[in-house]
């Protein structure tokens, strides 16, 4: 029996990556995850900064921003190129060969455009297919990619695309060649009891469990899409999902998702 050789995927989002303090603390901890690693980043605080200086108000509606075509271009700008290529030279830095990609490069993520339903987000993209063979050979050239939450529909048009999304797709799309572990990094310890409780983690949640604190109360707002992707990548054959601080990528503490 072959034994896969271990991937690491780790997601980061919000402040993490947009205040320098954060940034350092977070680049040395991937720069010291052993292994093959891909990082999926975010990057909406700096994306409705860079809006209002040019006079471009941000539409937000059940937490997710609308792109219409004057946010589209500012996504574009901000997620692709200014925290991107930060974050790409910052590796660089510290040794690691780190490859900037949206989904448009290498045709590595192909979507569509969302349906309109109860609320027109714009120009969002809902993923098709993630090119996990291209991503395999990239990443056994020793080459880490840098994922901007930015994807195409193969008719030239880019869109802007959940980065926790992007994250879990790639790790269903990578589980069949390595051993994958999907690691959400974000300003708490993982999932909590209370949101005002840094010490009310909660170290182990199952879909039975989820669903009741969902019931609850107790996970609410954007924690459930972000467990519901864990849920999705553990029954892709994902071998495991943390949610955990952006700094404490060494998987000993955080939230471990079961199935």
């Amino acid at each position: 029996m072959n034994m896969k050789e271990k991937l690491t995927i780790i997601k980061v989002g919000g402040k993490i990556v947009e205040e320098e303090d954060s940034l350092h603390q977070l680049l040395a901890a991937f720069t010291a995850v052993e292994g093959h690693k891909i990082l999926v980043h975010g990057g909406g605080r700096s994306a409705t900064k860079v809006a209002a200086q040019l006079g471009i108000e941000s539409q937000m509606i059940n937490g997710r921003r609308v792109t219409d075509a004057d946010m589209l271009n500012v996504v574009t700008m901000v997620y692709g190129g200014l925290v991107n290529k930060n974050i790409v030279v910052r590796l660089q830095a510290q040794g690691v060969n780190a490859l900037g990609l949206t989904g448009a490069d290498m045709d590595v993520i192909r979507s569509h455009k969302r349906p309109v339903k109860d609320v027109d987000y714009g120009f969002v993209g809902d993923v098709d297919a993630v090119n996990g063979t291209l991503l395999a050979d990239l990443i056994r050239k020793g080459i880490v990619p840098v994922m901007a939450p930015l994807t195409h529909d193969g008719q030239g048009h880019i869109l802007n695309t959940n980065a926790d999304t992007i994250a879990g797709e790639t790790a269903k799309a990578m589980a069949d060649v390595f051993d994958v572990t999907l690691m959400y990094c974000f300003e708490k310890k993982g999932v909590l009891r209370d949101a005002e409780d840094d010490d009310s983690l909660i170290p182990h949640i199952n879909e039975s469990e989820f669903k009741r604190y969902v019931e609850e109360g107790i996970i609410q707002g954007g924690m459930i899409p972000k467990l519901e992707n864990s849920f999705e990548a553990i029954h892709a054959g994902v071998s495991k999902v943390i949610i955990t601080l952006a700094t404490a990528i060494d998987g000993v503490s955080g939230t471990v998702i079961e199935r």
